[in-house]
């Protein structure tokens, strides 16, 4: 399969993206557990159902500099490297390189805070499409996207419930 390079953004670009999807759950779980659960390619698909596999392509421990690769639903693959990893509190990353040319940029930026039930989560998708029918279709589908994604916050919650008894 020919990928094809992303834009190597930095930790900036998730505030600055033309296109910026911001998700948040509580969950009853400690932040310590909830990196368990992300730490673990076999959960993504289980509560990211866009994603069909993970695969971690280099060696723990775990920090900036991290690769894996995704694996999503239309055979799209997406090679990332973290940006930010701090344990129990922050993470990041994003496509170095992608299997579909609509993609000119992307990040995510996962940041957790201890509460008193468990953890808050605040996820944030940050992308810049290739092309004006990427753009068009970013522009149509963004209220379904927003949507699509707290969605599977909600699933992440029930499924760390399930992992962890809650």
């Amino acid at each position: 399969m020919a990928m094809r390079p992303c834009e190597r953004v930095d930790l900036d670009f998730i505030d600055s993206a033309p296109y910026r999807f911001v998700s948040t759950v509580e969950l009853a779980i400690t932040p310590e557990q909830l990196f368990e659960v992300l730490a673990d390619a076999e959960s993504w698909p289980q509560w990211a159902t866009v994603i069909t596999k993970v695969t971690w392509t280099s060696p723990e421990p775990r920090g900036v500099g991290t690769t894996r690769t995704v694996h999503m639903r239309g055979g799209i693959v997406g090679d990332e490297e973290f940006l930010a990893w701090e344990p129990f509190s922050h993470m990041a990353f994003r496509f170095n390189e992608a299997s579909t040319g609509s993609i000119a940029a992307f990040a995510e930026d996962y940041r957790v805070v201890k509460t008193s039930g468990g953890c808050h989560l605040t996820w944030v998708m940050a992308m810049k499409p290739k092309g004006l029918a990427a753009r068009l279709g970013m522009t149509l589908g963004r209220p379904v996207m927003a949507w699509m994604f707290q969605r599977f916050l909600y699933n992440l919650r029930r499924y760390c419930d399930e992992r962890y008894g809650g």
